[in-house]
């Protein structure tokens, strides 16, 4: 049985007399002798079913519940109670709600500091609802009041029941120490067969369902048996949960004297020589003479092994304790591997391992320099920052190698507790030191490098946020002195090579990005690639899949057809699988046994790769509006057509091809920058006025989105407008203003390569880019003739025949 919301003192008190639950059978007489309206305001309740009789406390949160009992309990009325079918339903329809409920008066209303209301209701009588009148801002409805056929007279055996029922609820609560053993006066107190049984249901452990199951049972006889048996039922199972807690109880108590028995032998035995926890302490201290510690983290030490020397070794503190010093003399304290200085090792290693990156190769040789000529400095924190599968985080691992250090990775992606980074406090059960500090003991060394991969994938939640904790690892300002939480004294980081990869800017806190010298690594070329695949991708696949360099022959040619037809991406970690799938194929053949041809030709390519995807082509115009564009995307540069075509109309604009803001606004740009200068293109005004004027960029599933097409855009309603082609080996790429001044845009080198591969002989771009084609390397460029302008009439001049 459930009493805990029914104090001795509500039980019994006099003081208040409407907050008496216990009904006599004078009290139960006269609620069956009363009136009540036919039309009354319906309560939903939750998680709970109301009983004729009985007293419950109720909290309500919802506005119509509140603004219900309010009304109710001004005006002094009763109300109708129904329990919902389904408790998880924020807003209940007369559909939700059982047939069969209790009608009840409010017998006190108090507000709570939440907002929400609790109200003390006493059922009176069972009723049913037949029709809904109301529905806002509360139900009302015809309520049917339901009794209980009356007992004429009472036999022994329904006399003989109703003691059963008092007995066992008694019983119940003996063996239950939860409820006051003072809740057997209201038992006894009670005189009414029908309060009896309606008190005793209103308390049993059931669910809101079986609950309602008993309220609408229709014979007080039937509702006393099933009560009688589920009193029953919770009767075995507390004296069953009793019994097992007194066995449990006996068998800890057996424990605790062979506890304190070993105790007394463990004192006999040191007193008669034998093993000290001493020993334990005395070598730590010999460890710790060894350490090159400064006086304060010496100071700590010696304290904290002060301490461990004054716990009982028996102490769930003690091992906490020993753990906490282990880790102590663990870590490499003022412990530094000797750098490498020699340079030419150094580039040697770095242009062993990765083709390419030479803005990072620069950066590392340059610390190095600095380092040898200085002998000390802080050591920078480098963010490598590039797509996927260009090689950021291997890199960190030649850089280690480059410089003869340790070298150590710790994964951030999905990380979303702060105490992975700082600790946790050694006070807590299994608390450890942060991954920081962790994988410095594991490194052996204070200087090793260490890369933070995938530090744009933090996460944040309920724990902290891991990306403010490194904000003191990744300053240089800061981190002489980084604090652990379960170390508890500074640790300095600054002589570690911090190298974090991140695949976005965006995502990272801008107070961290702050700390972080950024190194962009853009995707690779074709012929970068090739070199890439030739040098260590095909020796690295021949090795893991247990070939010889001289079971299979692929030429430069061979591998430039698999980046190009099978792989559109700025990495090559999609050109490492394809090369895997190859040789796959002919590591079959050997394990078969069986005769091959080692030359790895196009057609066997296809075969193993199935067909290729074609490269965009420049196209030959014969009508004009289109023009080719150059683009930027994630997997690299590529080319993109623009068509415009002319109708009937008002001078209206539409734009088609999954184009975002930015994009068609630079279409926008571009026909007020027609119709306010049509006259130096040799335009017709009318004819701008009366035609409707289409733009669209195939490939209408890709969305596209940037300002580098302004001036593609401009130069095909230009060429629709006059009539006059474009030419078909040009392609341009650059920003428009309403002043018709042509702005710089990024991703050149990717778009040239694109053009390169398209079979572009001629590239139009703003001067500003000019800069840019001259980081490019001569090879890349060969072929290809620039336009530098800085005018929209000089695109025009160019572009059209």
């Amino acid at each position: 049985m459930n009493l805990d919301n029914l104090s001795f003192e509500t039980i019994v008190s006099d003081e208040d007399a409407d907050f008496i639950p216990i009904l006599s059978q004078e009290d139960e007489n006269r609620i069956l002798s009363e009136e009540y309206p036919e039309d009354m305001s319906i309560l939903p309740l939750r998680n709970a079913v109301l009983f004729p009789g009985v007293v419950l406390p109720i909290t309500a949160g919802r506005d119509m519940s509140i603004s219900l009992l309010q009304e109710a309990n001004n005006n002094k009325k009763s109300i109708a109670v129904f329990t919902q079918k389904d408790t998880s339903i924020e807003n209940p329809t007369t559909k939700d709600l059982h047939e069969i409920g209790t009608v009840a008066r409010i017998l006190k209303l108090l507000k709570m500091p939440d907002g929400s209301t609790m109200a003390v209701l006493q059922g009176t009588r069972k009723c049913k609802w037949n029709e809904i009148t109301q529905t806002e801002p509360y139900f009302k409805g015809k309520i049917e009041m339901i009794d209980d056929p009356k007992i004429k007279r009472k036999t022994k055996e329904f006399s003989a029941l109703m003691e059963s029922i008092r007995d066992t609820s008694i019983k119940i609560i003996h063996e239950n120490p939860a409820i006051p053993s003072e809740a057997t006066f209201a038992i006894k107190n009670i005189e009414g067969d029908s309060f009896m049984v309606n008190f005793a249901a209103s308390n049993l452990q059931l669910s809101t369902g079986e609950k309602q199951k008993l309220l609408e049972i229709n014979t007080l006889q039937k509702r006393a048996m099933e009560i009688l048996r589920l009193l029953d039922v919770e009767l075995q199972k507390l004296q069953l949960k009793n019994n097992i807690q007194s066995k449990v109880r006996n068998d800890l108590d057996q424990q605790q004297r062979e506890y304190f028995l070993h105790q007394q032998m463990k004192t006999i035995q040191e007193e008669l020589g034998g093993v000290s926890y001493e020993a334990d302490v005395e070598e730590m201290q010999e460890r710790a003479k060894k350490k090159k510690w400064n006086p304060d983290t010496k100071k700590h030490f010696d304290k904290e092994i002060t301490r461990l020397l004054r716990l009982n070794p028996q102490a769930p503190d003690y091992s906490v304790q020993r753990n906490y010093l282990e880790l102590m003399l663990e870590l490499p304290w003022e412990k530094f591997s000797k750098d490498n200085f020699d340079l030419k090792h150094a580039e040697k290693v770095l242009n062993k391992d990765h083709y390419g990156m030479e803005d990072v190769k620069e950066r590392i040789l340059e610390y190095l320099a600095v380092l040898k000529l200085k002998g000390n400095m802080k050591s920078p924190i480098i963010c490598l920052h590039g797509p996927p599968g260009v090689g950021k985080t291997s890199l960190g691992k030649s850089i280690a190698e480059a410089l003869g250090r340790e070298y150590i990775r710790i994964s951030l992606g999905g990380l979303h507790d702060e105490s992975e980074i700082r600790g946790h406090r050694k006070t807590y059960i299994g608390s450890m030191p942060g991954r920081i500090i962790n994988s410095v003991k594991k490194a052996g060394t204070s200087n090793p490098v260490f890369v933070l991969d995938e530090i744009d994938k933090l996460g944040r939640s309920s724990h902290g946020d891991p990306s403010s904790a490194l904000l003191e690892v990744l300053d240089p300002e800061q981190n002489n002195n980084f604090h652990d939480n379960y170390l508890e004294i500074g640790y300095d980081l600054s002589k570690v090579l911090f190298v974090a990869t991140t695949n976005s800017l965006n995502t990272i806190q801008p107070a961290l990005l702050d700390r972080m010298e950024i190194i962009n690594l853009s995707g690779y070329t074709i012929e970068e690639k090739v070199e890439i695949a030739k040098k260590h991708l095909i020796p690295k696949q021949i090795k893991e899949h247990g070939l010889n360099r001289n079971d299979i022959s692929i030429g430069k040619k061979e591998i430039e057809f698999v980046v190009s037809g099978y792989t559109r991406e700025s990495g090559v970690r999609s050109l490492d699988k394809k090369i895997a799938k190859i040789i796959r194929h002919y590591a079959l053949f050997i394990a078969k046994e069986e005769e091959y041809t080692k030359k790895v030709t196009e057609e066997k390519i296809i075969e193993i790769l199935g067909a290729s995807r074609p490269n965009d082509k420049a196209e030959k115009f014969s009508t004009s509006g289109v023009v080719t564009g150059l683009a930027w995307t994630q997997v690299g540069g590529d080319i993109l057509f623009i068509e415009s075509v002319l109708s009937d109309g008002d001078g209206k604009l539409s734009i088609t091809g999954n184009l975002g803001t930015v994009m068609k606004e630079s279409a926008t740009i571009a026909l007020e920058y027609i119709k306010s200068n049509y006259t130096q293109f040799g335009i017709d005004l009318e004819k701008v006025k009366k035609s409707n004027i289409h733009i669209h960029v195939p490939e209408g599933a890709t969305p596209k989105d940037g300002p580098s097409a302004g001036i593609t855009m401009l130069t095909s309603m230009v060429s629709s407008f006059t009539n006059k082609i474009v030419r078909s080996d040009i392609a341009m790429t650059g920003e428009i203003t309403l002043r018709g001044k042509v702005l710089p845009v990024g991703g050149i080198k990717e778009k040239i390569l694109a053009a390169k591969r398209a079979g572009i002989k001629e590239i139009i771009l703003c001067e500003e880019n000019k800069k840019d084609i001259d980081e490019i390397k001569e090879e890349y460029l060969k072929g290809l003739k620039f336009h530098y302008v800085s005018k929209m009439e000089e695109v025009i001049k160019i572009a059209l025949r």
